[in-house]
Order: C-alpha cells, then structure tokens, then sequence
C-alpha cells in the first residue's frame, strides 16, 4: 500500500526522468522489488575437476563477492558455478536470499574434501544450510548436479586457483 503513492509520483516524473537520475529516481522511490539488480562483480574464472567432472566456476574471494554470489540469478549454466573461497576454516552457513534458482552445494576442507552436500531451494530466507565440519570453500551449482555425476561426500576436489588472488 505504501509504494502507491511513490509509483503515482514516479509515472508523474518518467517523462522527464533520464539516464543516471532515472535509476536514482527508481531506487530512491523502491519502485523495483528487492534483488532486481544483478550482483555487479565480474569475478575470475577457473576450472574444478571432482571424479572427472570438470565444472566452470566463477571465484567469490572477498566478503562482497561472497555475500552477494549467485544472488539475482535466473539461470546458471550447465557444468558452471560458483566457488566460494576463504581466509580461514570453520563451520559455515549459507541461505538462498534473492536467489531464483535451486542449487546444490558442496561444503569442502581444507584438504579438497567435500564434508557435506545439501540441496537448496530457490528464495529461502528461513532455511539456512551448515556444514557439518569445518570448510575453506563451497561449491555452488545447479541443483541435483553432484547426484547426477555420482558425486557425494568424501570424494576429492581438484582445483588450480589463480596464485594472484587475495582471499579476504
């Protein structure tokens, strides 16, 4: 009920409305619903390999590329995903907020092991998904990906990580 009259103020301004000030306007009044605008990091790429199964991945390194990850996404290519790196291990928990697709995901120590899988459901804010030890990185990808490749908890991740990045 409340952004009526924000819309209202907004149809009166859009004939006028251009370029930089119109998506100042759009953002100031809340007229888009949250998680419109994609997550704005071109991140590096590399390649993981688990049974023989290589997979693309995009590496979130920094607190803002973790946090924002696959978020606002309404696809996710097959054989791709996102590798979430970090400075330390320790239990980790992750949520879907404002993400529109079911993805799977792979909690993995220090070693390369995967110590956990869960399958995560599309837009959910209440369900948080833990590892059951203590992880450096996580995996992300299409849901039912490690299943189809017979993929499941012990088995091994290669991976070949730029030398350059500064895991933050």
């Amino acid at each position: 009920m409340e952004k009526l009259p924000n819309m209202m103020m907004f149809k009166q301004h859009f004939s006028s409305c251009q370029g930089v000030y119109c998506i100042a306007v759009i953002l100031f009044l809340g007229i888009l619903p949250p998680g419109i605008l994609a997550c704005p990091y071109e991140l590096p790429t590399s390649i993981v390999s688990i049974n023989g199964q290589d997979i693309s991945v995009e590496l979130a390194f920094t607190n803002d590329t973790r946090s924002c990850g696959l978020s606002n996404r309404f696809s996710l290519e097959k054989d791709n995903g996102m590798l979430f790196l970090f400075s330390n291990t320790r239990k980790r928990t992750f949520w879907m907020k404002n993400t529109h697709i079911p993805l799977s995901i792979a909690f993995i120590d220090a070693s390369g092991t995967i110590v956990t899988i869960h399958q995560m459901e599309a837009e959910q804010t209440r369900t948080t998904y833990h590892s059951s030890q203590s992880a450096r990185y996580a995996l992300e990808v299409n849901q039912g990906w490690f299943t189809l490749h017979g993929i499941k908890t012990g088995d091994k991740v290669e991976m070949v990580l730029p030398t350059v990045l500064n895991i933050q």
